[in-house]
């Protein structure tokens, strides 16, 4: 018997395939990205890196994806996102595995960076390419699914953290774990990649940078990627910084810290899979104006409760609100199917600023006010940006 929509309609069986490869998608570059940084003590000690040589290794990650996201909307664009999916994450594979080997067998800095940057560059690029397909499988839903594509990336990361914390104990070599981790991310994501509905935006035409300059002159496109940098930011500054705020500021364990960590992403994921039913009974905007007072509520919580038994309860707040606008700031993005992967990454582009503005901004206000304290610029850039909300409204029905 066949699925159907929520209106009765029958859902062809392709949509639903690629509804699962986009997941699976999400899912593995999630997990990729995971693998490595769950190693990244293994890799410093068989480096032989301080921290601030460590540091400087790991930002060619995030350089690969600044360098990738420019670029990518051209080259979805150009290829489709079941081709460009493909060849990217052959780049980021090997480059994963290139980092693994690097560290644990060469012990070359040198050989890390450069299959960190390619890991960067591919997922980067696959970022823009996965999205413009989620919104395409969206479309075809005519219900929201984005943020549980979201939640797939998310339920990868554990996956990855655990299958690295497993390595880790059992003293499986960082070359053999990271290997092994490139082989499942390349075959899994090529056979998935495979089942991508084609899309109006693929169609290899000349078009693709005339578009990709057009949306970077439209405001549209350009207030949705503020809306996206704020909302990253709500997100990134918990990933950062929320287990140390819990060991400095309510002076728990490092165990509790990870814990209340743990209670932010379990949140976030929680957010991400039964939003959906939200957004598609009220509509982004209102769901998001309460979203984003819930995530506001909870930091407050978070930096102002007496006891760490409390302030687990703000972390689920902050974790809740701000499961859903990067997700929805994408949708929002790729309305417009023909002119979606231009579009997306310009929003990609600007959103991604936070993951590498946002640390140093709270590690300086940390180092004035403590980190605890810090964290209250996350309300304090989150309220404002509740006038972009009004960017994000669905626009359906668009010609190409």
């Amino acid at each position: 018997m066949s699925a159907s929509t929520s209106t009765g309609a029958a859902i062809p069986r392709e949509v639903l395939r690629a509804r699962t490869a986009v997941a699976v998608v999400f899912g593995l570059n999630g997990l990729a990205l995971s693998s490595w940084f769950a190693r990244v003590p293994a890799a410093r000690d068989a480096l032989e890196l301080s921290a601030g040589q460590l540091g400087l290794l790991l930002l060619t990650v995030s350089a690969g994806a600044v360098a990738a996201l420019p670029v990518a909307g051209v080259l979805t664009h150009r290829l489709g996102t079941s081709r460009t999916v493909a060849a990217v994450t052959v780049v980021a594979s090997a480059g994963l595995a290139l980092a693994g080997v690097g560290a644990g067998v060469f012990g070359s800095p040198a050989l890390v960076g450069i299959g960190l940057f390619a890991l960067g560059y591919g997922s980067g690029t696959c970022e823009v390419a996965m999205n413009v397909q989620g919104a395409a499988v969206e479309r075809r839903l005519r219900r929201t699914i984005m943020p549980r594509f979201h939640a797939a990336w998310s339920l990868g990361t554990v996956t990855g953290a655990l299958f690295g914390a497993g390595c880790a104990r059992m003293d499986v070599p960082i070359g053999v774990h990271l290997a092994l981790a490139s082989v499942v991310m390349a075959v899994g994501t090529l056979f998935a990649a495979s089942a991508f509905l084609a899309s109006t935006s693929d169609d290899g035409s000349a078009a693709a940078r005339p578009r990709l300059l057009a949306a970077w002159r439209d405001p549209r496109v350009l207030l949705i990627g503020l809306f996206v940098l704020v909302l990253g930011f709500t997100e990134g500054a918990a990933n950062d910084w929320l287990a140390l705020a819990f060991v400095d500021g309510h002076e728990v364990s490092e165990a509790a810290g990870a814990a209340a960590f743990g209670v932010f992403v379990v949140a976030m994921t929680i957010g991400r899979t039964a939003g959906t039913v939200a957004l598609d009974a009220w509509g982004r905007v209102p769901v998001l104006f309460a979203t984003m007072l819930i995530a506001a509520a909870g930091t407050v919580i978070v930096v102002f409760a007496g006891t760490a038994a409390v302030a687990l309860g703000g972390v689920a707040l902050w974790g809740l609100g701000a499961s859903l606008g990067f997700p929805v700031g994408m949708s929002a993005a790729a309305d417009d199917e023909a002119r979606a992967p231009a579009r997306v990454s310009v929003v990609a582009v600007l959103g991604y600023t936070a993951f590498l503005a946002g640390p140093p901004l709270v590690g300086f206000l940390g180092d004035h006010v403590g980190i605890l304290r810090a964290l209250l610029v996350v309300p304090l850039v989150l309220l404002p940006a509740l006038a972009l909300l009004p960017s994000v409204r669905e626009q359906r029905g668009l010609a190409a």
